[in-house]
This record gives C-alpha cells, sequence and structure tokens, in this order.
C-alpha cells in the first residue's frame, strides 16, 4: 500500500514539474515579433485559439486550461499585444492580464502645418489614416469643431497609440491637448497684450514658431508684432506670405510674391492672418500672450538662428546691410 501512494505522488509532482516547466518554456515564433489582436467579447479558449493563430507553437487545450486553471481568465483583456521570442505562457497571461498592449507612436514636429502632420499620420506604422480620405470641413465636423479650420489646432508632441487604431483618434487626443495648452497660456496672458482671443494667440504662436527657434527670440518677435498691431502697422511676416502660396512656393520668396494679394498676404492685407499658419509648441504659445517688454518694429535674421532686432526703420536698414553682406561674403567663401 505504502508503495503505491509513494508511486501516486511521485507521477503528481513528476507533472508538476513538468507544468512548471512548460509555463516557463518559450515560444518558438516563426519571427522576431508578431502581432496578436484580442477582439471584445472573445472567450477564453478564442484567446488560446487566437495565439496559436497568431503564430505560436504551443497546444491551444493547454493554454486555454492554463489560463481557466490561473484564476485569471475573466480578466484578460482586449486589445493588440505584441509577442517575441521571450515570450512564455505565464509571462503571456500576464500581458494580457494587465493590458500590456503593444503601442506605436507617432511624432508631430512644432512649425509643421496641418498637411505635414496628416503626412506623418499616414506614414506611422499600423495606424489606419482615415482622416485622409475627408474634407477639412468634414474633418473637423467630425472631431466636434465644425467651425474652425485645422490649421495651428493640434499640439505638436509624440502621440502612442494601440496598434490598428485610427488617425482619428491621435487628431482627437492632439486637439484637445492644444485646447489645453492655449487655454493655459491664454490664462497667463500679460494685461498689456493687444491680443483679444485665444484664436488670435494661437494665430501669432504659430507666426512666431515659424520665424525662429532660438529660445531666447520667441518673446522679442512676439513683441515686434504685438507692438505692430498696437499701431495698425502691416505684420510683414514672410512665412504667413508663404503659407498663402500653398504648393506654388518653389523655395524663394520673390518680391512679386509679397505683393500678390492672399488672404495670408501681410504685406497687402493689416493685422493677422485669418488662420494659424502651422502648429505652434508651448514655447510659442506663451510668447505670443507674454511678449518681451520693448519697442522693436523690426527683426532681421543674423545668420546664425538668431536675430537682430531695431526700434526704427533706419536701424533697421543698417542692420539688414550688415548682416545679408556678413551672408553673401560667408557663401562667398564656402563656394568653391
Amino acid at each position: 500500500m505504502r508503495s503505491i501512494f509513494v508511486i501516486i505522488l511521485t507521477l503528481a509532482l513528476a507533472g508538476l514539474g513538468a507544468s512548471y516547466l512548460w509555463l516557463e518554456q518559450r515560444f518558438d515564433l516563426p519571427a522576431p515579433t508578431v502581432d496578436l489582436s484580442i477582439e471584445p467579447g472573445t472567450s477564453v479558449r478564442g484567446i488560446a485559439k487566437a495565439v496559436v493563430d497568431a503564430g505560436a507553437p504551443v497546444d491551444p487545450d493547454l493554454l486555454y486550461w492554463w489560463f481557466r486553471l490561473s484564476g485569471q481568465s475573466r480578466q484578460i483583456k482586449a486589445g493588440s499585444y505584441e509577442l517575441t521570442r521571450d515570450t512564455t505562457p505565464r509571462n503571456l497571461l500576464q500581458k494580457l492580464v494587465h493590458g500590456d498592449e503593444a503601442l506605436g507612436s507617432v511624432t508631430i514636429v512644432e512649425g509643421w502645418n496641418f498637411r505635414q502632420m496628416q503626412n506623418a499620420l499616414a506614414k506611422a506604422e499600423h495606424l489606419r489614416p482615415e482622416s485622409r480620405a475627408l474634407s477639412d470641413e468634414a474633418l473637423m465636423r467630425l472631431l466636434g469643431r465644425p467651425d474652425l479650420a485645422p490649421e495651428g489646432r493640434f499640439f505638436p508632441d509624440t502621440y502612442t497609440y494601440r496598434k490598428g487604431s485610427s488617425d482619428m483618434e491621435v487628431l482627437q487626443r492632439a486637439l484637445r491637448a492644444m485646447d489645453k495648452k492655449l487655454a493655459a497660456a491664454w490664462a497667463l496672458r500679460d494685461p498689456d497684450c493687444p491680443l483679444q482671443t485665444p484664436q488670435q494667440a494661437l494665430i501669432l504662436a504659430s507666426i512666431v514658431e515659424k520665424e525662429t527657434a532660438a529660445p531666447d527670440d520667441r518673446a522679442a518677435i512676439a513683441a515686434v508684432f504685438c507692438n505692430r498691431l498696437r499701431i495698425g502697422m502691416r505684420l510683414q511676416t514672410d512665412p504667413s506670405v508663404i503659407y498663402g502660396m500653398q504648393e506654388s512656393f518653389d523655395g524663394n520668396l520673390r518680391k512679386k510674391d509679397l505683393q500678390t494679394d492672399t488672404p495670408w498676404n501681410t504685406y497687402t492685407r493689416s493685422g493677422l492672418p485669418p488662420t494659424p499658419i502651422a502648429m505652434a509648441g508651448k514655447a510659442a504659445l506663451l510668447a505670443a500672450v507674454r511678449p518681451a517688454s520693448s519697442t522693436a518694429l523690426y527683426f532681421v535674421a543674423r545668420g546664425d538662428g538668431t536675430s537682430q532686432f531695431s526700434n526704427t526703420l533706419d536701424e533697421h536698414n543698417r542692420a539688414v546691410n550688415q548682416y545679408q553682406r556678413a551672408q553673401r561674403t560667408q557663401r562667398a567663401r564656402t563656394t568653391p
């Protein structure tokens, strides 16, 4: 009798040992990574089958009973997952229970316009480009902003998403993010700021974003434009003219371009353009509502990424001659 008990105990222990080894056995996947998609409402057995269908060489019945006997099968979450060759039945269950989904990411860059943003979304891996089939009006209507143009309304940042998501989800998040950033900046605006609405602040911030990448110059450039707005002087900002030219801009801005009227030509029209011209980051938003204390009305690029500011046209003309002459000399020295 004792010998029979020993045999049964030995077999049970052997079974436990084999079970432990199986739970820690890595999947011999056909590729370094495979995608696993679990739809909402999938049964436990259906989940086990989906793992096998994804390419994991594992017995679906064993996987099913492992999920059931673990007591955690009801906690498995639907979603998109990524399996690697380090995946085992044990850590697979933990991944599914914790909802550790496979994520993609897309970066929206400060200063991009809406078309550039759409191109980046269209190229993002595992992201459905549903917005490309929509007109601007239809897109903004679906996003709940039927009276707004899409330009400048999305905050530049890096956004993660579940594989297989729609780019409309990313756009919705970027739209809400810009709402929050703009509201926060507007709440901090200088009382002397000539801007009347958050929309005007967004437009000016987009111009500041395109005019300079130098952190120390943003508030000074915003001050120039605010000073011009106060006295009714035209903004005369090249990036706005270029935006209005759209596809006809060939990389060179000519005198005739400055004289050709469009809604965004700030040489031919007074005040701010009708929409933003790019996506502004947080620093540009703050600069627009809290410009530097300055009486400057002009600025010119020095050629090193920074700008020279002037109070009068005579000072500005001298600065233009100085820095443009220096740039011509530098080009001559570097030209073979």
